[in-house]
């Protein structure tokens, strides 16, 4: 399998799955409806074990424009390669909230809150303020990344099974980090399904909140250079 193919398959496996226990739990007449945040936050942890464990060996399993980013400033992954990698999450997230539509259909033509199907699809901050709303996701990545940094090094380095750390890592953000905005961490986590919510014949849905959109993107991305530099710098 080529990695460009792995990061598409991977990214979609972390975004049908984390989009799907959002859409299970906040959707109308879903089985799921009203399982609370520890459900949400147990199923995307499942979400990125799955994506990184199915896709680690081909790809590196990134699924993460932050994650590449961070790579590339280690000095760990090719610049000539970013632009592939981001293009290729991209495109698993958009593929992965196209599956999720699909797949709840029905439920988001029940539910009538048009933020509720919104935020299956992306994040959207508890309380609105774009200085604390990027200060969070620039903290939880900044945490996300020197976790995946110290794991996958290679004095501790399990193969595969980094997987299963890193789900954990994920899990442990979201139940303590991730109130404030609901943890993007990721850019084409939320700009992706964002893009899809646009384009998608959603009946009664809202705008796709484009105004807050730079800050899932920008939050991660500088946390993630923050953490690849203090790990190269001092850390190591």
């Amino acid at each position: 399998m080529s990695p460009y193919l792995a990061e598409i398959i991977g990214t979609a496996f972390l975004i049908v799955l984390g989009d799907g226990v959002v859409a299970a739990v906040i959707l109308s007449k879903s089985k799921g409806n009203l399982g609370g945040w520890m459900v949400i936050t147990m199923g995307w942890a499942m979400a990125v074990f799955v994506g990184v464990y199915a896709t680690a060996k081909h790809s590196g399993a990134h699924l993460n424009p932050a994650v590449t980013f961070a790579q590339a400033l280690q000095g760990n992954f090719p610049w000539e390669k970013v632009p592939g990698y981001v293009a290729a999450q991209m495109g698993g997230a958009m593929l992965g909230a196209l599956l999720v539509w699909l797949s709840y259909k029905q439920h988001f033509d029940e539910t009538s809150d048009p933020n509720t199907k919104l935020g299956v699809f992306c994040t959207i901050p508890a309380i609105r303020n774009s200085k604390y709303n990027f200060l969070t996701e620039f903290i939880a990545t900044l945490v996300f990344i020197l976790a995946i940094l110290f794991i996958t090094g290679p004095a501790s380095s399990l193969g595969s099974l980094d997987a299963l750390p890193v789900a954990f890592v994920v899990l442990a953000i979201g139940l303590s980090l991730g109130g404030p905005t609901g943890y993007a961490i990721n850019p084409a986590r939320d700009l992706g399904p964002r893009l899809m919510h646009y384009l998608l014949p959603i009946p009664g849905k809202r705008d796709s909140d484009w105004s807050y959109a730079w800050i899932p993107i920008l939050g991660p991305l500088t946390g993630a250079a923050a953490a690849a530099f203090l790990y190269k710098y001092l850390l190591q």
